[in-house]
């Protein structure tokens, strides 16, 4: 009884905790045995709140065991607090993992930019310190704090009065920066200065051996020289030999394009003979000669006249210089042709005018006869051939008429013609129907071919409505933001634009894909080239919309050459690619949001991951030492760690016209900068092209910037070469 009673008081101790009872302990309930009393010890005074509810005063306390509803509780309670200890443990241990990979790719960066950039980097350097130092580099000044600004004006540059002369000696003294003995670097100016106050400039050539230089001369002051040209000059005057010793490019000269007339005749045998003379002298490698279908199969279907090109091969043989040939299947002729004109076959226009689909045509149906549209690459409509046997008829002829040139050597390479300008590109910017830089071109898939092609895709969708090309891309010479289509955000990355952009892309790589299977099989063992274009403007924008309507799927958030550059990779395709000039400007690129050198890095990076070979060629005609050199940085650059370099490189001249102006020491520069060797300064012709130039001066170890040869007074006075 007693027993009973006492649970009994501990139950009703258990259910009403809010009694208090000092002389009781709460887990009495587990023992039977009395507790000992602790001694009563001196406690603070309590809080007037804690008085009114007092807890028992116990020297250990264990956790009551719950019953009923209370053990259900508890278990859910402790499976959730374990639940979310469990992922904060995860999410923990992913930030380790997190912050591991982030150093992993810190240290990478660091120790490239150790091994091959240079920079003089801290052992434990972070993000900022790489930062720091990239922008020191490109010219920029970084304060310690971190803020960053481009300088306002130039130091140390070394400008003297005509009264006072700069000698070579107290030229190689200037503080200049350091980073010009393995690098050129682009330095800033102030936008003041006016070059009125430069009366003379005078740059030393930088040579590992120590020579004596005759003192320059005075020269009047050049008036209308812009400072930044003055600098480029300066720039390149010490970095003469910055290219030594590096690896070995091919240089192939593109020759003209009239040299071979309509009736497959060669025009000028002798002059053709005194140009290979003059390029045989600069240790050019070889040529380039377009092999024009309009002229060889131009009056009638496989009738195939090679007599010229034989005569013009022949000539070549002679110098021992190496050819490469283009198989041209596009017309020539443009405000830059010279009055020189190479249709399509003549009896292949005639088709056209019963079947005009045989034609690129844009929406509004205007026909492009640049080249044949790719919707007949396996249609035979023209004479019972598809596309792709004239094509392949066209390449087996050249094949078999120059076999002993094959045989020998001669012909080191074939670059097959895929589309407008010999380019693998749609003709979606033509100038002959309205298109001026920087419009955004348009599509061209609106003949009867390649809409059935659409049509059978859309159908293989399930949304034949898709069969369409969007009516709202605007026109040649619109921009994006006219557009509802190439806009932010506009239908290019719907759902309907992200089918149309595949299908007309993937138009252009089975295109190119026909062509290959059959050019490997005519040219087995001979190295193929193909040109891919450079459609630099829009670069900027979200959309990338000339490069959309040229035939490539690259908007911001897509690679659309990595496509292309595996079918070159399967048929061992070299990739030449074509480096814009230096007539962009500033001002232009800011208005088309052009970036020609991020498009070219792009392409250049996506054909060296693919693994193939690549090759350039200039875009536009250079004029002076600064183009030269940009386009050997970019054939080689110095601090890629793999070594990628260009397998060659060719160099278009400029017009016949130009030419009289133009300095071939300086083309004798650019070749001995590919090839890796170390300039000759003993004699050295520079020829300044600015508005005012009028002279070509031969000047011995200095190079003097004038704008007219008025005034000459020196012991040592530079003989006029030209006065062209």
């Amino acid at each position: 009884m007693n027993g009973g009673g006492e649970n009994q008081q501990n139950h009703h101790l258990t259910i009403n905790p809010e009694i208090p009872n000092p002389n009781t302990n709460p887990n009495s309930n587990f023992s039977l045995q009395p507790q000992p009393q602790p001694q009563p010890q001196p406690q603070p005074q309590p809080h007037p709140i804690s008085q009114q509810h007092p807890h028992p005063q116990t020297p250990q306390q264990t956790h009551r065991r719950p019953r009923g509803f209370a053990v259900t509780s508890a278990s859910c309670g402790s499976d959730g607090s374990g639940k979310g200890r469990r992922e904060r443990e995860k999410e923990k241990e992913r930030t380790k993992l997190r912050e591991r990979h982030r150093r992993a790719i810190t240290s990478r960066i660091l120790s490239g930019l150790r091994q091959y950039g240079n920079f003089p980097l801290p052992a434990r350097a972070d993000m900022n310190d790489v930062l720091a130092a990239l922008a020191r580099q490109a010219g920029w000044i970084v304060e310690p704090d971190g803020t960053t600004y481009r300088p306002s004006q130039m130091g140390g540059l070394p400008v003297r009065s005509s009264e006072n002369p700069l000698s070579a000696n107290s030229l190689k003294n200037c503080s200049m920066k350091a980073s010009f003995d393995c690098q050129p670097t682009v330095l800033g100016i102030d936008e003041n200065l006016s070059p009125a106050s430069l009366d003379s400039v005078v740059v030393s050539e930088m040579e590992t051996k120590s020579e004596k230089y005759t003192s320059a001369s005075n020269i009047d002051s050049p008036e209308s020289l812009e400072a930044h040209q003055l600098i480029q000059d300066v720039q390149s005057g010490l970095c003469e030999n910055y290219f030594a010793r590096t690896a070995y490019v091919p240089v192939y000269v593109k020759l003209g394009n009239g040299i071979i007339n309509n009736y497959c005749q060669l025009v000028d045998p002798e002059g053709i003979k005194q140009e290979l003379k003059h390029l045989k002298s600069l240790n050019v490698d070889g040529v380039l000669v377009e092999c024009w279908w309009g002229i060889v199969e131009g009056w009638s279907p496989q009738k195939y006249l090679w007599s010229g090109y034989r005569d013009l091969f022949t000539i070549i043989r002679e110098f021992q210089l190496k050819a490469q040939v283009v198989l041209a299947f596009h017309e020539f002729g443009g405000s830059d042709s010279g009055n020189i004109f190479i249709s399509l076959p003549q009896w292949v226009l005639d088709i056209g005018k019963d079947n005009q689909d045989i034609f690129f045509t844009d929406r509004e149906g205007r026909r492009n006869t640049e080249c044949l549209s790719w919707g007949i690459d396996k249609q035979r409509v023209l004479g019972g051939r598809t596309g792709v046997e004239v094509y392949f008829d066209y390449m087996r002829s050249f094949r078999a008429e120059f076999d002993e040139w094959f045989a020998e050597g001669l012909i080191s390479a074939v670059e097959i013609g895929l589309g407008a300008s010999g380019e693998l590109r749609f003709p979606s910017f033509p100038e002959r129907l309205g298109w001026k830089y920087p419009g955004i071109g348009e599509f061209q898939c609106y003949d009867r071919y390649l809409q059935q092609n659409l049509r059978k895709a859309a159908n293989m969708r399930g949304h034949s409505f898709w069969a369409r090309g969007p009516d709202n891309a605007g026109h040649y010479n619109s921009r994006p933001p006219e557009t509802g289509f190439f806009c932010e955000k506009g239908d290019y990355n719907c759902y309907y634009g992200r089918f149309f952009l595949q299908w007309y892309a993937q138009t252009l790589i089975e295109h190119a894909d026909n062509v290959l299977s059959l050019a490997s099989l005519a040219f087995q063992e001979t190295p193929i080239v193909v040109k891919i274009p450079a459609v630099y403007w829009w670069y900027k924008s979200a959309s990338h919309a000339a490069e959309l309507t040229a035939g490539y799927y690259n908007p911001s958030n897509q690679d659309g050459y990595s496509r292309v550059f595996k079918v070159l990779k399967k048929y061992s395709v070299t990739m030449k690619v074509i480096c814009p000039g230096s007539h962009v400007h500033f001002q232009e690129n800011s208005e088309s949001l052009a970036d020609p050198e991020a498009l070219i890095w792009q392409v250049l990076n996506a054909a060296w991951d693919c693994g193939i070979t690549v090759a350039g060629q200039n875009g536009d005609p250079c004029y002076d030492r600064a183009e030269h050199v940009r386009i050997v940085e970019t054939s080689k650059p110095r601090n890629d760690p793999d070594c990628h370099n260009l397998s060659f490189f060719v160099y278009q001249r400029p017009s016949p016209f130009a030419q009289r102006t133009y300095c071939f020491s300086e083309l004798d520069y650019f070749i001995k900068c590919m090839h890796g060797k170390k300039k000759d300064t003993s004699n050295r012709t520079c020829f300044l092209n600015f508005p005012e130039a009028t002279k070509c001066y031969e000047v011995n170890a200095a190079v003097f910037i004038t704008s007219s040869p008025r005034s000459f007074s020196t012991e040592n006075s530079p003989s006029v070469l030209s006065g062209e």
